[in-house]
C-alpha cells in the first residue's frame, strides 16, 4: 500500500475532527473523504428508547454505506463509535483501522501513576473496556487512573471549539505543574491541540492519539506528516 495513492475514507463523530486527520496525511498521496455523524450521540444523550444496541447497529450501517463508495481503507476516529461495534473484526473487504488500537500501544509504554483525560463521559466504559481488553492480550496490567473534565464535552457539539480547548489546556497545565503523575494522557482526538500545546509550554509528554496514529499511519501507508 505505500507506493500506491490510496482512498481513506474516515468516520468523525464531529466535523472538528476532520483538520487532525488531514494535517497527518500526505494529500498527495491519499485522497481523503470524511463522513462527519454527530445525530447519532446527539440522539443517545437525548432519547431514552435509543438503545446501544441501536447505536451499534447505525455505525455499521455507515461504515457499510462506506465501504460501497470505493474505498481503499477506512479510519475510525471517535472512540466512542468504536466501542458500539461488536470487537471481532468487521467483514467489510477493506482495512478498518481504529484510532484507539494505536493509542492502546502507547498507553502501554507510559509510567505509572498515569491519568488519562475524557471530555466525553459516554465514551469512558467502552474505551476502557476495549484497553483492559488489549492489554490483557498484550500480557499487562497498568494502573491508570481515569477523569473527566467535566462541562466540556457540550462545548465542542456547540461548535465553541475556542472555549473547549481552553478548559482542555487549563485543566491540563494544572495537572502537569502539580507534578502529581508521572505520565498523563488525554483519550479524545479532539483534546489532542491543547495535549500538544501544553507539552510544548510546560515540558512534560503528554500522551495523545493523533501521534500514535501519525506513526500508525505512516507505517500502513506510508502517509505520516509531522504531527502538530
Amino acid at each position: 500500500m505505500a507506493d500506491a495513492k490510496i482512498r481513506m475514507g474516515c468516520l468523525h463523530m464531529h466535523h472538528s475532527n476532520i483538520a487532525y486527520i488531514d494535517a497527518i496525511v500526505d494529500r498527495g498521496r491519499v485522497e481523503l473523504l470524511h463522513f462527519v455523524d454527530p445525530g447519532l450521540m446527539r440522539r443517545l444523550g437525548s432519547d431514552a428508547g435509543f438503545t446501544p444496541e441501536q447505536a451499534g447497529k447505525q455505525v455499521r450501517r455507515q461504515l457499510d454505506w462506506m465501504a460501497s463508495c470505493g474505498l481503499d481503507v477506512i479510519l475510525i476516529t471517535c472512540t466512542n463509535y468504536i466501542a458500539m461495534l461488536p470487537d471481532e473484526p468487521l467483514d467489510l473487504g477493506l482495512p478498518i483501522v481504529k484510532i484507539d488500537e494505536p493509542f492502546f500501544a502507547s498507553l502501554l509504554e507510559r509510567p505509572s501513576p498515569h491519568l488519562l483525560l475524557f471530555t466525553n463521559p459516554a465514551t469512558v466504559d467502552g474505551t476502557m473496556r476495549r484497553f483492559r481488553e488489549y492489554a490483557r492480550r498484550a500480557g499487562q496490567e497498568p494502573a491508570i487512573e481515569i477523569e473527566v473534565i467535566a462541562g466540556t464535552f457540550d462545548l465542542v457539539m456547540a461548535g465553541r471549539t475556542d472555549e473547549y480547548a481552553a478548559a482542555v489546556s487549563s485543566r491540563l497545565r494544572d495537572l502537569a505543574r502539580s507534578g502529581g503523575y508521572a505520565a498523563i494522557s488525554v483519550g479524545q482526538l479532539s483534546m489532542a491541540d491543547a495535549a500538544q500545546s501544553v507539552a510544548t509550554e510546560t515540558g512534560m509528554s503528554i500522551g495523545n492519539p493523533l501521534d500514535s496514529l501519525a506513526d500508525h499511519l505512516g507505517a500502513l501507508i506510508g502517509t505520516a506528516a509531522t504531527p502538530r
